[in-house]
C-alpha cells in the first residue's frame, strides 16, 4: 500500500462529499425563499440513503467481480472482509485499500442523484423523493457505474460493456452528468410545471448562496477529476489544473453570451458558466492538453448559456437548468473526447485518431441518457399514482418549507423559524 497515495484519494473523498453541501447551498440559493429549505434537504437526504444503499449492494453492483458487462453482482454485498483488499481496476493493482476506493466513489454515487433535483424544484414531496434517489441509483446509477468505471482484470473479464468498448470517462461525464441530467429532463416532464411558470419571474432568492455554492462546488470538484487518478501522480496534476482552466474559460463563454445578448454580465451567470465549465471537463479532464481544456471550457459555457433557454421552446419547467448545463455540459465534455483526446491509443480526430473514437462517445452518450430518462420516467410515474409525488397546488403555493418541514428559512414575521414541534415544546 502506497500511504501518499492513500492519503490523497481519502482527501479527495471528503472534496467529494463536500459538492454535495456546496449544491444543496447552489441549488438552495436558486430557489424562491419558500423553497430554499427543502432544496437543501433534498440533497442532505440524499447523502443519508445512498450511503446506506452503497454499503448494502451499491459497491458491489457497480464494482464487483461478476463477468456480466451490464452489473458487478452481489460478492461484495455488505462490504464484507474489505480492510486490507488491494485495489485492481483496468488491469493494474493501486497503492490504496479497497475500502478507500469503495469511500471515493461513494461521493459520486450521492452528488448524481443530488444534481436531478434541481429539476423539480417546489414541487416535490420529499418523502417520495427519497424513495426515488433509492429507486433510481439502485436501478440506474449503480449499474450505470459498472458500464462506464469497471474495466475488469488485465484481460478485461468482468469489464462493464461501456468500458470493454474503450468509452473514454476519467471522472463522470455520461456516468454523472449525462445520467442525472437525463433523469432530470424526464422527473421535470413527469411533475409538470410549477404554479406561476412563465408568468410570475421565481428569481433566485440568494445570489450570494448561489455564488458560495458555485465556489464549494469548484473547489471539491478538485478532488471529483484529480482524485479519480487515485495516486498522487502526474496524472492527478494534469486532471487538476486542466480542470481548472477549463472552469474558467467557460465562466468568460457564459458571461459572453449574456454580454452580447443582454448588455450584462451577471452573478448567476459566472457562477452557472463555472459549473458548466466543470461538467464539460469532467470526463475529459486527463486526456486533454491545457489548450484543450481553454477550447472545451469557451464552447461549453456558450452552448450551455445558450441550452437553458431549451426548456422554454420546448415547454418543460427544468427549475434549475439541470438539463442545460448538465445534460448538455455532460454530452458536450464526452463528444469532446472524439476531437480533442491525446490520450495514447484513442486520440481524438484533431489528433490524427479515428472516426471510431466518437462514435464510442457518442454512443455512451445516447445509451447512458436514453436509458436514465426512461427508467426515471418509469419511477416517476409509477411513484406519482401511487403514493403521490407532486405536491398540491395549495400546498406549492404556501410553500414547500412550511408543508413539508413545519420549518422556514427566513423569520419574515417575527416568530420562532424553527418548526412547529420546537415551539410547542420550549
Amino acid at each position: 500500500m502506497n500511504t501518499g497515495d492513500t492519503a490523497w484519494v481519502l482527501v479527495s473523498s471528503a472534496l467529494v462529499l463536500l459538492m454535495t453541501p456546496g449544491l444543496a447551498f447552489f441549488y438552495g440559493g436558486m430557489t424562491r425563499g419558500k423553497s430554499v429549505l427543502n432544496m437543501m434537504m433534498m440533497s442532505f437526504g440524499t447523502i443519508a440513503v445512498v450511503s446506506l444503499l452503497w454499503v448494502l449492494y451499491g459497491f458491489s453492483v457497480a464494482f464487483g467481480e461478476s463477468d456480466s458487462g451490464l452489473w458487478g453482482g452481489f460478492d461484495w454485498a455488505g462490504m464484507k472482509h474489505m480492510t486490507s483488499v488491494e485495489t485492481t481496476l483496468n488491469g493494474s493493482v493501486y497503492g490504496i485499500p479497497l475500502l478507500v476506493f469503495a469511500a471515493f466513489q461513494l461521493m459520486f454515487a450521492v452528488i448524481t442523484p443530488a444534481l436531478i433535483s434541481g429539476a423539480i424544484a417546489d414541487r416535490a414531496k420529499f418523502g417520495t423523493w427519497l424513495i426515488f434517489v433509492a429507486l433510481w441509483v439502485s436501478l440506474v446509477y449503480f449499474p450505470v457505474a459498472h458500464w462506464v468505471f469497471d474495466f475488469g482484470d488485465a484481460d478485461g473479464n468482468g469489464a462493464g460493456w461501456l468500458a470493454a468498448r474503450g468509452v473514454l470517462d476519467f471522472a463522470g461525464g455520461t456516468a454523472v452528468h449525462v445520467n442525472a441530467g437525463a433523469a432530470g429532463l424526464a422527473l421535470a416532464i413527469v411533475l409538470g410545471k410549477r404554479v406561476g411558470w412563465k408568468r410570475d419571474p421565481m428569481r433566485p432568492h440568494s445570489l450570494p448562496l448561489v455564488m458560495l455554492g458555485a465556489a464549494l462546488l469548484w473547489f471539491g470538484w478538485f478532488g471529483f477529476n484529480a482524485g479519480s487518478a487515485l495516486g498522487a501522480n502526474a496524472l492527478a496534476g494534469q486532471a487538476f489544473f486542466t480542470t481548472m482552466i477549463a472552469t474558467a474559460t467557460a465562466m468568460l463563454g457564459w458571461m459572453l453570451v449574456e454580454t452580447v445578448r443582454d448588455k450584462k454580465a451577471t452573478s448567476l451567470g459566472a457562477a452557472s458558466g463555472a459549473v458548466a465549465g466543470l461538467v464539460a471537463i469532467t470526463p475529459a479532464c486527463a486526456f486533454v492538453t491545457p489548450i484543450g481544456a481553454v477550447g472545451l471550457g469557451l464552447v461549453a459555457g456558450a452552448v450551455c448559456a445558450l441550452a437553458v433557454g431549451l426548456k422554454y421552446k420546448f415547454g418543460f419547467d427544468d427549475s434549475l437548468d439541470v438539463v442545460g448545463v448538465h445534460l448538455v455540459g455532460g454530452a458536450i465534455g464526452a463528444l469532446s473526447l472524439g476531437l480533442i483526446s491525446n490520450y495514447s491509443g484513442t486520440e481524438g480526430l484533431f489528433y490524427g485518431g479515428n472516426i471510431s473514437v466518437l462514435g464510442n462517445q457518442a454512443l455512451a452518450v445516447v445509451c447512458v441518457g436514453g436509458f436514465s430518462f426512461v427508467a426515471a420516467f418509469i419511477l416517476g410515474k409509477l411513484l406519482d399514482v401511487t403514493i403521490g409525488f407532486r405536491l398540491s397546488e395549495e400546498d406549492e403555493v404556501v410553500g414547500i418549507d412550511q408543508v413539508e418541514h413545519l420549518e422556514t428559512a427566513y423569520d419574515y414575521a417575527g416568530s420562532s423559524t424553527g418548526g412547529s414541534h420546537l415551539t410547542k415544546e420550549f
